[in-house]
């Protein structure tokens, strides 16, 4: 069953959405969040499984085949430059792939910022922690629950990994070609102009630079990234993966040779049985 890509109410759209999900629970709207988007209306496709005008946090949830379990969990934060998110290859795709390998995953439908940089970083958190307070229920240990984000869901992977406070951090994190540092060699101004408004001084980007926010406190990680990716460009990542590296965090970095950007879980990228063979295996390294 496919999704409408048209602008059908979001009442309607919550009770019909069909990401063939196992459960699906509603975090919070804006009216009861800790902040709001200030966003009005109805979110709606404007493209096939492109989700825009975000008002509520949900949780789409995918358990894991018990054959296979691991006890891990990811959270899955998918990408759009933080004006929309992209549910297919970055959601719900990636989901079903986790969960038939072991892995319970969550695709969070995260609110859109809209200019107030705290909205979708407090879904993010609040994310993590149903996952943990369902743990034995979903047979996950709570001492491994990650989180995994696409370009600007990378973002808010990497700042949910950095900025609250160390209980309601994941336990590692994935992140694929990700919007991460405000340096010429990997800035993604579009991404930034939506989190943070436009007009927005340097001092407040430097703020969500997630390179410079890196500490020995920091999860985990692992980058996955192309090296032709001119929309968010690697070495970006690489500036990142430094900065893990500086503070003795363990982290992994995988450059494929093309690809360009939002590929996810995506069988036309021709590196996809590879990254997946790579992810899984350090995965299952994770102590």
């Amino acid at each position: 069953m496919a999704l409408l890509a048209t602008t059908t109410t979001m009442a309607k759209e919550q009770k019909e959405a069909n990401y063939f999900q196992d459960e699906t629970i509603l975090i919070w709207r804006n009216d009861k969040a800790p902040h709001s988007n200030k966003l009005t209306g109805e979110a709606y496709f404007d493209k096939p499984y492109r989700l825009v005008n975000v008002t509520e946090a949900v949780l789409y949830v995918y358990h894991a085949d018990k054959k296979k379990a691991t006890g891990q969990a990811v959270v899955i934060c998918p990408g759009g430059g933080y004006a929309k998110l992209s549910m297919d290859q970055e959601g719900y795709m990636m989901a079903q792939w986790l969960a038939k390998n072991g892995i319970t995953a969550v695709v969070l439908q995260y609110r859109l910022p809209n200019g107030h940089k705290e909205v979708p970083l407090e879904d993010a958190v609040e994310a993590i922690r149903i996952v943990r307070k369902n743990a034995e229920k979903w047979g996950v240990d709570s001492s491994k629950v990650g989180i995994m984000g696409f370009s600007a869901g990378g973002h808010l992977a990497a700042s949910a990994s950095n900025k609250p406070a160390l209980e309601d951090r994941p336990n590692f994190s994935i992140l694929f070609y990700p919007v991460l540092t405000i340096s010429n060699y990997g800035f993604h101004s579009g991404s930034f102009n939506k989190l943070l408004g436009r007009g927005h001084s340097e001092l407040e980007a430097s703020e969500w630079a997630m390179d410079k926010l890196v500490s020995k406190n920091t999860p985990p990680t692992i980058l996955i990234l192309s090296d032709d990716d001119t929309t968010v460009p690697a070495a970006g990542a690489a500036i990142y993966y430094a900065a893990l590296r500086y503070h003795g965090v363990r982290a992994a970095m995988y450059v494929f040779p093309e690809g360009k950007h939002g590929w996810g879980n995506y069988d036309t990228f021709s590196y996809q049985k590879e990254w997946q063979h790579l992810l899984l295996r350090w995965l299952k390294e994770l102590k």
